[in-house]
């Protein structure tokens, strides 16, 4: 934590969870503005479904990629350049996405796009940790979840409506005033966070030494896999949403908002029930029952699916639950993940995204189409990956019964 982080920011708190929010919201904008074009899309430059796909894992795969290095340089540069630079970055590349004229160059832009937006993302965690002890942290991820929660619920209702009134190029304008817009914002009042006497020198050895020292840490594995791959138990249904709310729920593309409505809604009540036991309940306790949650929802929804045809009175309920129990349980197992080496916070909340990132890049280009023509298929997939993560936990408790056993007050 920086010695000098109670005068870094002297706003409320609200406005600072509200400042990081801004930039967690440019990975879902960059995902759920443009989905309910892609039939337009691909009308539009000839396109394929499966090249349609390849926009969205070629995002996906750049961002896990960069996201091995935002993190490492924030732990080097400071936080603030590369925030800086990463939103800069990102508007340049949703000008080429707009401006594309065939399917390659805007899956070239698109992936640009995923090299550039995990900058915000990754670095604002060490931030957050930077600035405040671990209980008080755990609120502020909650209340940043809880902001953050507002931009993936209404981003497919402005792409819905830019395709019907404009087209599908305007969801790129879009998106690059709103980068041009975060770039401003974060140059004119996000602080460096990052004490000079906390850096990390920047030469290549160092750096490959940290890598090492984390990824060969079997604690910071199993967590990382225990955030990470169950959230696509829910992002599986967003990647696969012009099949399974267009064809397979018959729904019209400025309908899709029910779908991010819910599941959205369902995160920040999550967040918020985090933030409220935060020091109140061991962290272990926290996550048991943000799993024990996911996997209850995850059985009924298959099991639903198996024995009725999928309707949309009903289908979308679970995963707004399943993304409840899932943000109960997020913030405590970051903040794990960020304490156990204290020095390298930013290296390892890269390391953590890159898992995640690399998980969702697998089901946008794999999983998601061998499954998203079918419920039951959707609903098994979604089951299996929790599943994953289920797993990851149970075996890290088990070997380390200490790791998440304290309540952690925020004067420690």
């Amino acid at each position: 934590m920086n010695p000098d982080a109670q005068k870094l920011w002297r706003s409320p708190q609200w406005a600072f969870s509200i400042l990081l929010a801004l930039l967690g919201m440019l990975g879902p904008f960059s995902i759920d503005t443009y989905i309910p074009a892609f039939a337009g899309i691909a009308q539009s430059l000839g396109a394929s479904p499966v090249q349609m796909q390849q926009t969205l894992s070629a995002y996906l795969f750049g961002f896990a990629f960069m996201a091995l290095f935002h993190g490492a340089f924030s732990d080097s540069f400071g936080r603030r350049p590369v925030v800086l630079w990463g939103v800069a970055v990102f508007t340049i590349a949703s000008v080429g996405c707009a401006l594309s004229q065939n399917i390659g160059q805007l899956i070239f832009f698109r992936a640009v796009q995923g090299l550039s937006t995990g900058a915000g993302i990754v670095v604002s965690r060490a931030v957050i940790r930077d600035m405040f002890p671990p209980s008080q942290a755990q609120k502020v991820m909650s209340q940043v979840t809880i902001f953050f929660g507002v931009a993936p619920a209404i981003a497919p209702m402005v792409g819905g409506w830019l395709l019907i009134h404009a087209s599908w190029h305007a969801i790129f304008w879009f998106l690059s005033g709103v980068g041009v817009l975060l770039w401003i914002a974060n140059y004119k009042l996000l602080p460096e966070t990052l004490h000079r006497d906390q850096r990390q020198p920047f030469q290549v050895r160092n750096l490959m030494a940290g890598y090492w020292q984390l990824g060969s840490d079997p604690r910071f594995v199993l967590l990382a896999l225990a955030s990470g791959i169950p959230f696509n138990g829910m992002f599986l249904y967003v990647l696969s949403a012009p099949v399974f709310l267009g064809e397979l729920l018959e729904l019209q593309p400025q309908q899709f908002f029910w779908c991010f409505m819910i599941t959205i809604g369902g995160i920040m009540a999550g967040a918020y029930v985090s933030g409220r036991t935060a020091g109140k309940l061991t962290p272990k306790r926290q996550i048991r029952n943000g799993f024990a949650i996911m996997l209850v929802i995850g059985v009924v929804n298959l099991v639903a699916n198996l024995l009725f045809k999928a309707h949309v009175s009903w289908a979308l309920l679970p995963l707004g639950i399943f993304a409840f129990g899932w943000a109960m349980m997020v913030p405590v197992v970051t903040l794990l993940v960020l304490d156990l080496h204290p020095d390298r916070r930013g290296m390892a909340s890269s390391l953590q995204m890159f898992v995640g990132s690399t998980a969702n890049g697998i089901v946008a280009g794999v999983i998601s189409p061998l499954v998203m023509h079918s419920t039951v298929g959707l609903a098994t997939a979604s089951l299996l990956m929790m599943s994953v993560g289920l797993c990851s936990w149970f075996y890290m408790r088990r070997r380390w019964p200490e790791i998440g056993q304290h309540v952690v007050h925020a004067a420690e």
